[in-house]
């Protein structure tokens, strides 16, 4: 839990203070992270770079507003920084990926699907169309200020956020394909009596 006396032993770089807050928001903001980054490993790199703006901006945060909400505004915009740096470099290796086949999926399945497997089916999704998707519905921002950030027109927030959705019903469903056996031809299904 996060205590105003834990703020201000960070704030007076007290390193097991600093420590004890990282342990904290660990869950909440790696969870943030993970869902932004295809990997481990860069989930973690853009934790750390948060958590460091997080610690240097302290004095700074705005009076009243709730700790976590502003730490995980703080990550949410490194995770967005970061993008926009590496985006040339993104977009080069998406081209590279051979566009998914069209395929239907029931909405049943959807509601099926456990967590983690969803979160390997976002990450699998081309950069800014995950990171859209993500912003809009995951964290809640509108699109206009989605645009606002990303510096793309509302219409394209809204078009990455579609495109985001049939992408995923499209894994989803061929995951499903691969997961529920195919009945054979020649069995009958039992009569009820």
């Amino acid at each position: 839990m996060v205590t105003e006396a834990l703020i201000q032993g960070c704030i007076q770089r007290d390193e097991r203070a600093e420590y004890a807050l990282y342990k904290a928001l660990y869950p909440m903001l790696m969870g943030i992270c993970a869902r932004y980054e295809r990997n481990t490993q860069d989930a973690a790199a853009t934790l750390n770079a948060g958590f460091l703006k997080i610690l240097t901006g302290l004095n700074a945060r705005p009076s009243g507003a709730p700790f976590e909400a502003w730490a995980r505004r703080i990550v949410i915009n490194t995770v967005i920084d970061r993008y926009r740096r590496e985006r040339p470099r993104r977009e080069h290796e998406q081209l590279v990926d051979d566009p998914p086949t069209e395929v239907a999926v029931a909405n049943d399945y959807l509601k099926e699907v456990e967590a983690e497997e969803l979160r390997r089916v976002i990450a699998s999704l081309p950069p800014m169309s995950r990171n859209v998707f993500n912003l809009f519905a995951i964290d809640g921002y509108p699109h206009a200020e989605i645009a606002e950030l990303l510096q793309i027109s509302e219409g394209t927030s809204k078009w990455h956020v579609n495109h985001a959705r049939t992408l995923l019903k499209r894994a989803l469903a061929e995951r499903g394909r691969e997961t529920t056996p195919t009945p054979k031809h020649h069995e009958q299904p039992e009569r009820v009596r």
